[in-house]
């Protein structure tokens, strides 16, 4: 309680209204007219509680980050699930999501998801790269209920966005994580071998270890990050040893000679792969920049 309100966690926005969670109960409330940010799933509050259940929001508390894609604000986690085989796993979408956790100041854990299937190519260039160059991984089985343990602890006191490409086992394992869930889930097409995202919004869960966990609908296709090129490297955590070691301080390492990165390319120290997802990206956001200039 502070100045006659309550102290509250937004954990859904939706058909116009605010559900609040606070030390015991969830409220469903409305915006005091004064408000004019919008409120976001995650955002701390304070709020004024009424009978029945409903609420009427007070103030905003300021905000630690804010996502714009998916709209959320102070997260501290971003589990990046990929399935072993069914759907195979994207590495450039891998890389993208990984820039963006860094760029956002979120904490990645690579999940590496059905790992009772055999095992896909990128899933076993993922086991054996990441992990080495200092990268969280967990590997999971719904099925076989192997993992869930280790992302519960992961999770605990710490509000967690689940991010990855349909079809991966986002909403099952949603389900293990979340006593009473339900979440919706869907079979993978045969044809085009991915499924469809059935959340519609943005939900925070509460896991019965601690923490919070929110599927985040329209984060598995992301756009460049709203970086600067030349920043680009930075959120690269396997260039950085190398960055430094460049003939020219504001080296890119795209087209430049003596660059010691596209050294440590060639003698695969950095994987050719990550590489080529460093310069999709870098090429991505160098032709932003002159349609803007």
């Amino acid at each position: 309680m502070t100045n006659g309100g309550v102290e509250g966690l937004v954990i859904k926005n939706y058909g116009g209204f605010y559900y609040v969670q606070d030390a015991k109960d969830i409220y469903e409330c409305k915006l005091r007219g004064k408000i004019k940010q919008a409120v976001l799933t995650g955002d701390k509050v304070i709020f004024t509680p009424l009978e029945q259940g409903h609420g009427i929001l007070e103030t905003v508390q300021p905000r630690r980050n804010e996502l714009i894609r998916p709209r959320i604000a102070n997260v501290d986690l971003l589990l990046i699930i990929m399935a072993n085989n069914k759907p195979a796993p994207s590495l450039s979408l891998l890389d993208s999501l990984l820039v963006n956790a860094s760029y956002n100041g979120l904490i990645p854990y690579i999940i590496l998801n059905k790992i009772d299937l055999p095992e896909d190519e990128n899933a076993a260039i993922i086991s054996r790269y990441y992990p080495q160059k200092g990268f969280n991984l967990i590997k999971s089985s719904v099925r076989n209920h192997i993992g869930i343990d280790s992302i519960q602890e992961v999770i605990n006191n710490h509000i967690a966005v689940l991010a990855g490409p349909s079809g991966t086992g986002k909403s099952s394992l949603l389900n293990l994580l979340v006593e009473g869930a339900s979440i919706r889930t869907q079979d993978i097409s045969e044809k085009i071998g991915r499924g469809r995202h059935t959340t519609r919004h943005v939900e925070l869960y509460p896991l019965n270890s601690g923490g919070w966990i929110a599927d985040t609908p329209g984060f598995s296709v992301l756009n460049p990050p709203d970086i600067e090129s030349r920043q680009l490297a930075w959120h690269f955590p396997d260039f950085q040893e190398f960055s430094n070691q460049c003939r020219f301080g504001d080296c890119l390492h795209y087209r430049e000679k003596d660059c010691a990165v596209k050294e440590a390319v060639c003698e695969n120290i950095i994987a050719e792969f990550r590489y080529r997802n460093y310069v999709t990206l870098l090429e991505e956001l160098i032709k932003n920049e002159r349609c803007y200039r």
